[in-house]
């Protein structure tokens, strides 16, 4: 377990970012609810314009009644003060109603969406990027672009057409005055500009941090066992101490950026109304300006204050959408794996072959020898073969090959004389199945995760054949529920060894016509490996297999073995012929050291 976390994915540059044609590219998921939003957006318009009628039922007041003393005209222009609030409150809670159940609903198709392209992504992909940034995208970044969309989007809208009407009011009743109102604009445009180019890469910071700090706990949650069995939780508590500190620092910048936009936000409007009120005052001294129209201009700014300062905090969760609009399409834009099929021409029964096959990791070094060079086998029909090598010597790669969990970087790989590469995959993957070195359990039930190897009508017969075959079925029966037992996540709540039954079971279930096994037998004591192997043998005369080996016993289940050295083929023979004309291989099968074999 690492105690430091190092990122595996740097931030890209955002200063150079459109936020609106970012922000734009969620359009296909708000397409099919854009008539409801746009009647949401409509309503709140209604009822913020509403907001500016008030100040002109005030210069009523105060010019008619209030001067000539009418007490029944106070008392009528109180109710329509009351009837306009009423009205307001009610349009804007349609609002929240028109919009909570369609964006509920983009939401989870976004997410959907993304798990599905997750799904289809190649493994390489899945290498690189740390699973905590995965999850952050799918969570985080999409609430906040759920809230961007119910609240941003709209007022931003609903406030611009507001303050348009609001100046349109303005100087409808005093233009002087509202020249004064106006001279703040040119500054706080200014200052939005600004302030959305820092707070675009603040912004980015923190999102990928959170990714970060995901994955970590995620880490440590899944190696608790080894976090607590090599007394680490110090070191790993500081690993997160120190994230959660960077993180802090970074929300923090944030902060202080909103604190600067909203106080010059707030501050420089109130100026213009405090210069207006004192122009206003004097115009109505001279009598160049009545008491009601003043009372309504002051009303109508004030009614303008949220409006406009606003503008700051609706520009902070933009561009918190934007960075997290441009996070999730990171990973929708990353390519799937694509299937080239053309026709082809099987050789019945040929087997498995590997014809001159090469491979390199996508992010190894240039000047990096590949992992495999030019690796010719071929597994007869029916005929088991075992990969023997040391450590890193690419048996693992070259059986990841088979159903193109890796793309070979050159050579080709041919099932029955089929280019695996010209077949679709879900066809390949049906005729291949896996069993891998790490025994991977989903949360679900051993039923559920035995018969993920085999069709969706496989029935029980199916699986107690399989459970029989692994050696599982006693330790199964024992359980609670039996095959209906749910597992815990990773299936921790079993041992190794039963972890690596089930699949082996999940990979023999299905009936496979081509079976790759790696190192099946690892975890298992020697009574219950040989129960298996005697089980595993009826099975193996059934299907083309290729089995990545590391004891002799699991060797003497293969019909011949490969020797992998260097990424290459050493040697090819039947064990007995290889023991007595490799040295190597006898190095691998008795343990000894080279020097004893010299």
């Amino acid at each position: 377990m690492p105690t430091e976390h190092v990122p595996t994915k740097e931030s890209p540059a955002v200063e150079g970012r459109s936020t609106v044609r970012t922000l734009l590219r969620l359009w296909p998921y708000v397409r099919p609810v854009r008539a409801r939003l746009f009647t949401a957006a409509c309503v709140a318009i209604v009822a913020s314009c509403l907001s500016l009628v008030i100040p002109l039922v005030l210069k009523w007041l105060v010019d008619g009644p209030v001067t000539d003393g009418d007490t029944t005209g106070v008392w009528l222009g109180a109710l329509y003060l009351l009837l306009l609030g009423i009205t307001e409150a009610v349009l804007f809670g349609v609002r929240r109603w028109l919009v909570a159940r369609p964006l509920a609903g983009v939401e989870a198709s976004m997410r959907a969406a993304l798990y599905g392209h997750v799904q289809r992504l190649p493994i390489a992909f899945h290498d690189r990027w740390a699973s905590g940034q995965l999850l952050s995208r799918g969570t985080t970044d999409l609430m906040m672009v759920r809230m961007f969309l119910a609240f941003p989007l709209t007022f931003l809208l609903v406030n611009a057409v507001t303050i348009l009407v609001g100046y349109a009011v303005l100087f409808a009743q005093e233009w002087t005055l509202g020249l004064v109102l106006l001279a703040p604009v040119g500054p706080m445009v200014l200052l939005c500009w600004l302030f959305e180019r820092r707070y675009s890469v603040v912004t980015r910071r923190a999102q990928d941090q959170v990714g970060d700090l995901t994955t970590v706990v995620e880490e440590s949650v899944l190696g608790i066992r080894i976090v607590k069995g090599f007394g680490r939780h110090r070191s790993q508590t500081d690993a997160f101490r120190n994230l959660a500190e960077q993180l802090r620092g970074t929300e923090l910048a944030k902060a202080r950026l909103l604190a600067w936009i909203w106080a010059v936000m707030t501050l420089l409007p109130e100026l213009a109304v405090g210069a207006a009120l004192v122009l206003g005052t004097v115009q109505v001294a001279d009598g160049q300006l009545s008491a009601g129209t003043l009372v309504a201009f002051l009303s109508t700014a004030l009614a303008l204050r949220w409006p406009v300062e606003s503008i700051g905090f609706l520009l902070a969760m933009s561009q918190e959408a934007a960075t997290a609009t441009e996070r999730y399409f990171e990973v929708m834009d990353a390519p799937q794996e694509t299937d080239t099929t053309a026709r082809q021409t099987p050789k019945p029964s040929d087997g498995l072959r590997f014809e001159k096959v090469s491979f390199r990791y996508p992010d190894a070094p240039p000047d990096s020898p590949p992992l495999l060079t030019d690796v010719d086998l071929h597994v007869r029909p029916g005929e088991t073969l075992a990969l023997v090598g040391t450590t890193g010597s690419g048996k693992t790669t070259l059986t990841a090959l088979v159903p193109r969990l890796h793309e070979p970087t050159a050579g080709r790989i041919l099932l029955d004389g089929e280019d695996i590469t010209l077949m679709p995959r879900e066809r390949l993957r049906s005729l291949v199945s896996m069993a891998f070195e790490e025994p991977t359990l989903f949360s679900a039930s051993i039923g559920e995760n035995v018969l993920m190897g085999a069709d969706e009508d496989a029935a029980a017969p199916e699986l107690a054949r399989a459970l029989a075959v692994a050696q599982a079925s006693a330790f199964v029966e024992k359980l609670p529920e039996g095959a209906d037992t749910q597992v815990g996540e990773q299936g921790l709540s079993l041992s190794g060894g039963q972890r690596q039954r089930l699949a082996l079971a999940r990979a023999v279930v299905g009936r496979p016509r081509f079976l790759v096994l790696d190192d099946p037998l690892s975890a298992l004591d020697v009574h219950t490996e040989a129960k298996v192997e005697a089980a595993l043998r009826e099975v193996l005369r059934d299907t083309t297999a290729l089995v990545v080996a590391h004891r002799p016993s699991t060797v003497l289940l293969a019909d011949r073995v490969a020797l992998l050295s260097g990424g290459r083929v050493a040697a090819v023979g039947t064990h007995h012929e290889l023991l007595r004309e490799n040295p190597e291989y006898a190095w691998l099968m008795s343990g000894e050291t080279q020097e004893d074999l010299r």
